[in-house]
């Protein structure tokens, strides 16, 4: 992670007794409140600990100290009768005497005392996202996403801000996060705009992460043209910026740095958090000399060039509170954006990913034609349903389908997972096409995201969203149809809950695994092949989060054998039932998965998806369909069909 320290040209000076300059004398000051940090914070009536140049009558001087701030000054007689230890003039540390300084300061979140005020665009619903505008746990008041950020494991841009924003008290990895805050708009169903994946509160910081979902992103601050792309760390008397909710553009000033911060949180009371602390700055005053209010929470603080002036990309923290009633001035205080972005596994977003939610946003409809049934040289007629499937789709043409490029989706109403997927693979015209940047989300057509399961499912497990028609699958044709089919594989239509082991490729996953092993045994006329395939949605499937979990899936593969010229179908069920057995909540503690080759006739009874008769007749391996066994692929016990 590059760290970038651009300084303002402010004159540094020697700390007493540093023997090597002020470089040495922050250094030591440093070790000292490593060392000693968290005793000298429990002292009465000491709010933070930090390093600050010392102040004389108000103003300060060239001197670094370490500096205390404490909730009310107190004339040295009246120190003994409230019971209060006197901060000394110096503190002897590595045999030299650092000097201290006192200033009279409280502090407090971010999210108190919003305040009613004009809608503004930065309130309102925004899409494209960016960093400076509303944003809230569904059940919060409203704070800041400080930025788009890339989630270093899963390569998907998410939402920066606080975890006083996006987590408080009584939040839970998974919980909706919407876009304004509800303190801005209480039309939170509207403005889901995703759910909580991490967060954390203490030394690193208050901080958390948020997944997006049906939302495109702008790399761009909110009235601030800058692009984060690097993370520093400040040093004092830097000039910095940011972009928040409540104030908007405002500068500052590093007034303290290494300080820990004694911060009152509601629902679980006082908490330390260590950052730097930012004054106003007096070349570039805010309205009423406020750099920040309630509902800034969250703003991400930017390093400004002292050379010219000019706003960088380097983030150098994360705002998280401000000045409490009684402060001797206007002050805020932000955590170190290193130590934010190592605690939530997070790094600059190059923006590659507003590009590509514009392409899928501006997708051309008439490349979605869905399944094709005459792809291959036999028809493979659409999928019929029992009654009662039938009337539980949600779809968007008239018979129940949701068409993609390259496959169509019949989507379950009530389990918000897909019955069936049906898709072509032309294996002659594959294409090679990254999935950087592409993230998973609710396809919004119609009202359909109503119908579907998000993240909310998957964060913090083994659960992986799994693909039913794999992209690799169908990522062919000329370069339009190929990066459409890209794009619209990651629709949460055509997605089911696998256990990482069962879908991941590079731990063997038995669901890719499958369609090689069967084509493995035939030559396929042109490469060409239809199928099909789902979750097999039992009553009695297990609960997670609120959601059913499927513990077995089904796939029919079409081809054309080119050695004899026959039309073939291959059925499978792949299984973790026996698993499943073992199943408790947030533990999800599968191992592995089995296969079964089944008769056309076995899936229709135990899904309600219906097969026309002629594609019972190609199913060579079981022609009659019924009364024999199935066939176990992998080893292990048979079952009856």
């Amino acid at each position: 992670m590059t760290q970038k320290n651009l300084g303002n040209g402010r004159k540094r000076a020697s700390a007493a007794g540093s023997g090597s300059g002020n470089r040495g004398g922050i250094e030591r000051i440093k070790r000292l409140i490593r060392a000693q940090g968290q005793r000298l914070l429990s002292l009465p009536n000491v709010t933070s600990v930090g390093i600050g140049f010392k102040q004389v009558g108000g103003i300060s001087t060239d001197v670094v100290a370490l500096q205390f701030s404490v909730e009310r000054k107190l004339a040295p007689e009246s120190l003994s009768t409230e019971s209060i230890s006197g901060i000394p003039g110096s503190i002897a540390f590595e045999g030299v005497d650092i000097p201290t300084d006192v200033v009279q300061r409280a502090f407090k979140p971010g999210y108190m005392a919003l305040q009613l005020q004009p809608k503004s665009d930065r309130k309102s619903r925004q899409d494209p996202i960016r960093g400076g505008i509303s944003v809230g746990h569904i059940k919060s008041t409203a704070g800041t996403i400080g930025a788009i950020v890339l989630d270093s494991a899963s390569r998907a841009p998410v939402i920066l801000s606080n975890w006083h924003v996006l987590n408080g008290a009584d939040g839970r990895p998974g919980d909706a996060i919407v876009q304004p805050g509800p303190f801005d708009d209480n039309q939170v169903e509207k403005n889901h705009v995703g759910v909580l994946l991490r967060s954390h509160l203490g030394l690193a910081g208050d901080c958390a992460i948020a997944s997006i979902e049906n939302r495109r992103t702008n790399d761009e601050l909110f009235d601030l043209p800058a692009k984060i792309d690097s993370v520093g760390k400040p040093e004092l008397g830097d000039l910095v910026i940011k972009s928040g909710r409540t104030t908007g553009v405002t500068y500052g000033q590093v007034s303290r740095i290494e300080a820990l911060f004694k911060i009152p949180y509601q629902g679980i009371g006082e908490q330390t958090v260590g950052g730097f602390e930012i004054e106003p700055s007096k070349q570039h005053p805010a309205p009423e000399n406020e750099i920040s209010k309630g509902g800034d929470s969250g703003s991400t603080w930017l390093a400004v060039n002292p050379a010219d002036g000019k706003v960088t990309g380097t983030i150098l923290g994360l705002h998280f509170g401000g000045d409490a009633e009684g402060s001797d001035g206007e002050f805020a205080l932000a955590c170190y954006a290193h130590s934010v972005f190592q605690k939530l596994e997070i790094e600059p977003y190059s923006g590659s990913a507003t590009r590509v939610e514009t392409e899928r946003h501006a997708a051309d409809n008439a490349l979605r034609k869905g399944f094709d049934q005459r792809f291959l040289d036999f028809e493979i007629a659409n999928p019929g349903f029992s009654n009662k499937v039938r009337k539980d789709l949600r779809g968007l043409v008239a018979n129940g389908a949701i068409n993609y490029c390259h496959f169509s989706v019949w989507l379950a109403g009530q389990r918000k997972l897909p019955v069936c997927v049906a898709w072509n693979v032309d294996g002659g015209r594959k294409k090679s096409l990254s999935r950087k940047g592409i993230r998973f989300v609710k396809d919004d057509r119609n009202g359909l995201d109503e119908y579907q399961i998000g993240d909310e499912l998957y964060v913090n497990n083994d659960l992986d969203r799994g693909h039913v028609a794999r992209r690799d699958d169908l990522v062919w044709g000329d370069a339009a149809e190929a990066k459409q089919a890209n794009l619209d594989s990651f629709f949460f239509t055509n997605m089911t809950p696998q256990h990482k082991a069962f879908n991941q490729s590079q731990l063997q996953g038995k669901w890719g695994l499958l369609e090689n092993a069967i084509l493995d045994e035939v030559v396929v006329k042109d490469l060409r092949v239809s199928l099909m395939g789902g979750p097999i949605l039992e009553s009695d499937d297990i609960a997670y989060r609120g959601v059913q979990i499927p513990d077995e899936f089904w796939k029919v593969v079409f081809f054309t054998d080119d050695e004899d010229g026959e039309h073939k179908a291959r059925a499978f069920v792949l299984t973790q039932k026996d698993l499943l057995k073992e199943f408790q909540p947030e533990a999800l503690g599968l191992q592995d998965f089995r296969w079964w080759q089944v008769p056309l006739v076995h899936i229709e009874e135990r899904t309600g998806v219906r097969f026309a008769v002629e594609l019972h007749r190609v199913d060579t391996k079981f022609p009659q369909g019924v009364g024999v066994q199935a066939r176990l692929v992998d080893g292990g016990e048979f079952f009856s069909a």
